[in-house]
């Protein structure tokens, strides 16, 4: 049996970070057909949700480029790869000397979530530290607080390209930490990072859940750089026509634009829906 794996951003949510209603469509008529299906992305738990709320995604999710792995059944989590505050030193002297903060999300000894962030210079920084703000179960703290009882899961931020690449080559000296970049599809002009520990992928979590969960087959559909590992260890694997080159080379084939519903289209021809 084959389990169908999405990655969020770029291929299964629309350019306005949602699901369609021909893609939530097309997950119910999955759902009734018994083909299962889950996702793989590089959001945090809390930021993938709200694009996300009202479908079913029944099975163990893949949050933060694998870094961890979330039941929805039990609300916990079964998996996870954490950073630590000695690595972390190394982000935030990187950070000290650039005009952006970092977003660093974290797990309490409690096991409640938490981002900590210092001041926010720009705009957008200060747009998106808004909604952290907002999220029900995830509590907004100053950086000044974070302390050695937390786990730390990934850091993000924001900024123009130069200071995100300036940042990204200085972070990528340290061998326990692996950075992603790109422009921000969202927002004109800006450019998004994200870190986490150099043990977790994407293309590891899923292949975790191949083998907990029994599945037989991976199909998994992507469109950036933080999607090469799951394309790796996949059986099959497509990207949307918005998808960077070289994941479309590594892809078996590749499918409509994610403004045009391409993995939902696909999936209704593959499995006849």
């Amino acid at each position: 049996m084959e389990l169908a794996v999405f990655d969020l951003d770029g291929t299964l949510l629309n350019g306005k970070q949602q699901l369609s209603d021909y893609t939530r469509e097309t997950l119910l008529l999955m759902q009734h057909n018994n083909i299962p299906y889950t996702l793989a992305t590089g959001r945090t738990l809390h930021a993938a949700q709200e694009c996300i709320e009202g479908a079913h995604f029944p099975l163990l999710h893949v949050y933060n480029n694998g870094v961890v792995i979330w039941c929805p059944e039990t609300t916990r989590y079964t998996h996870h790869n954490s950073l630590n505050h000695k690595e972390i030193e190394v982000v935030l002297n990187a950070f000290a000397k650039q005009p952006i903060s970092p977003f660093i999300f974290a797990v309490e000894p409690d096991g409640t979530h938490s981002v900590y962030m210092g001041e926010l210079e720009t705009e957008n920084c200060k747009f998106y530290g808004d909604k952290f703000d907002a999220r029900k179960g995830l509590a907004v703290k100053p950086l000044e607080s974070l302390h050695e009882g937390v786990k730390i899961t990934n850091v993000n931020a924001l900024g123009d390209e130069q200071v995100i690449a300036q940042l990204c080559a200085e972070i990528r000296t340290a061998p326990e930490l692996v950075v992603y970049n790109g422009g921000d599809m969202y927002t004109a002009g800006y450019h998004w990072m994200d870190l986490h520990h150099h043990s977790s992928s994407k293309g590891e979590a899923v292949q975790t859940l191949k083998a907990s969960l029994g599945f037989d087959k991976v199909v998994c559909f992507g469109d950036s750089d933080n999607d090469f590992s799951m394309f790796q260890m996949a059986d099959e694997a497509y990207a949307t026509a918005n998808a960077l080159d070289e994941l479309k080379a590594m892809a078996t084939g590749v499918i409509g634009h994610h403004e045009e519903d391409g993995v939902a289209r696909f999936l209704r021809q593959r499995y006849s829906l």
